[in-house]
């Protein structure tokens, strides 16, 4: 009897050592990293990850599967620290968010690419699957605002904001500046996003926004 084909991301291929499939996503995350792009070349991806680039095929259909999938990972990431964050018992609302920023921060570090993946990802799919993005990951992150800022509010700790706007505030702190290297190349000889530039810029975004939104 013909053998019928594993499904993608099942078992692993003969000869091809195991965790073969987080490889290539953990590789297309650091050229993405590395090169401040959003897009990979299968060559250079088979060339840092040791793996033939028919893996991509296997695992994922083609290179937009793959990037689909890297999308997936890191936004569930986030978002399952995000629910804990909010479920959490006894911490006030203004711990809550403050943690929040910082771990903004620190996700964008590590992902800068994540916005410019995201909006790339879903411009390039059709709406069915453009939906299932936004509702995933975006939405939740929405709704995590509208339950952080509300409970602020509520507690006399946080004057009235729009969930939506405060949102794309936070996004685009972060967003533009992870993704700015070649300002910092051009315009302050420095093209590397080191971790003391890192925290520089996460005290300076809590410091602003938090300023913004408490009632105090």
């Amino acid at each position: 009897m013909k053998s019928q084909p594993m499904a993608k991301g099942e078992g692993e291929v003969a000869g091809v050592p195991p965790g073969a499939r987080d490889l290539l996503l953990d590789t297309a995350s650091e050229i993405m990293r590395d090169r401040d792009v959003v897009d990979i070349s299968l060559s250079e991806l088979s060339l840092r990850s040791g793996l033939n680039s028919a893996l991509v095929k296997y695992y994922f259909g083609n290179k937009a599967g793959l990037l689909k999938a890297l999308l997936d990972r890191d936004w569930q990431t986030i978002v399952t620290s995000v629910d804990a964050l909010v479920a959490k018992d006894g911490w006030d609302p203004e711990a809550k968010l403050r943690r929040h920023l910082w771990k903004v921060v620190d996700t964008f570090y590590t992902v800068p690419y994540l916005n410019r993946l995201t909006m790339r990802v879903i411009r390039e799919s059709d709406d069915g699957e453009a939906r299932r993005i936004a509702d995933s990951y975006l939405s939740p992150m929405y709704r995590a605002y509208e339950q952080l800022i509300g409970d602020g509010v509520k507690a006399g700790a946080f004057r009235e904001i729009d969930p939506q706007l405060f949102y794309f505030t936070v996004t685009g702190a972060v967003d533009r500046f992870f993704s700015a290297r070649l300002v910092l190349k051009h315009c302050f000889d420095q093209d590397t996003l080191t971790e003391e530039l890192r925290d520089r810029y996460r005290e300076h975004t809590i410091d602003i926004i938090m300023a913004g939104i408490l009632a105090r």
